[in-house]
């Protein structure tokens, strides 16, 4: 269906969509930001990328109208409709939008396309020196603003409604608790595209409150380490085709989390899981230090190199993680030719609260017999992590 047609279905699902489970590369904790929008009016589109789930202040106004968490338009004018321009973290093969329209409940956007495509540096470079974004007035962003006539005609020239029409027009929800969580599933003819950024159109106006997009990012950090110099890289990184492919426990915080290129900004932006039920009743430690208890909770990834890497590093970051963070740390890994097996990297390794871990090669790390293509953390008894770093220089065939 072309890019003016209109579809139904989708939308509110009772269970997640399995893509939910895929990298996320819009929000602004995974590098994704706002190159261009038509208007900024009430909200800035930089807030449809926040991290953290959105809020209702019923007594919050700015004056330019109600304080609202997300991205909302003016109530338009004048012809046409409005849009933005999102970079996302890394070029990805997208499989899945969700969109949020919550709190958004007589002012949504009654309708939504999202295309997909690339702008290369220099277009990049003109948009930001001719229409920069403003980021930093008052914290607000470019809220009270809308683009002239002639601004939003000069990046019209660039040509991105031509691009690949990834999600044609739907109709979305009211942000309600009911129907604030819409899903949508990008057609089977365009996952195989690799995208690295998009145009989100609203029609004709209105707002947003989160858009997430998720899929299976490229590795686009891999080529340095091609050649003679062999540079260790976070195999493990998100951003250089890291991703969670399964995990125990994720009571308050998803292991995916741990891959990502920021900081951790709080307890929820890291993987937490629920206290084990099997703890003794009276701890104890071996001579080591270690707490001795039965369970334990793990999460697997698979690295970003297709063939593999040599694991020089490994950082375990427990920012935030003050009162909970797990009694100890144990790495597996996995070769390329050997899917059912685990391999010792790391045996157990006492960890602290809010502060990084780093283990190295002859020191912590075990040798490894095969170049690694899969990681396993394991934490133990139970607890949560921020941040999880796997450097290594990527192997040859």
């Amino acid at each position: 269906m072309n890019e003016m047609g209109s579809v139904r279905g989708q939308g509110q699902q009772e269970q997640p969509p399995a893509f939910t489970e895929l990298s996320e590369v819009a929000s602004a904790g995974s590098n994704g930001s706002i190159l261009f929008a038509t208007d900024d009016w009430f909200a800035p589109a930089e807030w449809m990328l926040k991290d953290s789930e959105p809020v209702f202040l019923p007594d919050e106004y700015t004056p330019y109208g109600k304080w609202m968490d997300g991205w909302e338009t003016r109530r338009k004018r004048i012809p046409g409709h409005d849009w933005c321009l999102l970079e996302l973290g890394a070029p990805t093969k997208v499989e899945g939008f969700v969109i949020d329209t919550a709190f958004f409940t007589g002012n949504y956007s009654p309708r939504v396309s999202i295309q997909g495509g690339t702008l290369d540096a220099t277009i990049k470079q003109m948009l930001q020196s001719s229409i920069p974004r403003i980021t930093d007035r008052d914290g607000d962003g470019t809220i009270g603003t809308g683009r002239t006539a002639e601004e939003v005609g000069m990046v019209e020239l660039i040509g991105t409604d031509q691009w690949d029409v990834l999600l044609p027009r739907v109709e979305l929800q009211p942000g309600y608790e009911q129907t604030r969580r819409q899903y949508f599933t990008v057609p089977k003819g365009k996952q195989s595209l690799v995208v690295s950024h998009l145009r989100v159109n609203m029609f004709p106006d209105g707002g947003i409150a989160r858009l997430r997009v998720h899929g299976t990012v490229m590795s686009v950090g891999l080529t340095e380490c091609i050649g003679t110099a062999k540079v260790p890289i976070d195999a493990i990184a998100m951003l250089n085709g890291g991703r969670c492919t399964g995990f125990s426990n994720a009571h308050y915080g998803h292991p995916r989390n741990l891959i990502k290129p920021s900081e951790g900004a709080n307890m929820g932006d890291g993987w937490e899981t629920a206290r084990r039920l099997d703890r003794p009743p009276i701890l104890q430690v071996n001579d080591s230090g270690i707490l001795q208890v039965p369970g334990c909770e793990w999460a697997t990834f698979q690295l970003g190199p297709t063939d593999g890497c040599w694991i020089e590093r490994v950082c375990v970051d427990t920012k935030h993680f003050k009162g909970n963070f797990p009694d100890n740390v144990r790495v597996y890994y996995g070769a390329k030719d050997d899917p059912d097996q685990w391999l010792p990297l790391m045996e157990r390794q006492k960890l602290g609260a809010h502060q990084m871990h780093e283990f190295r090669q002859h020191e912590h790390l075990l040798p490894q017999a095969k170049a690694a293509s899969r990681i396993r953390i394991t934490i133990a008894p139970d607890g949560g992590l921020s941040r999880v770093r796997i450097f290594g220089t990527v192997a040859r065939n």
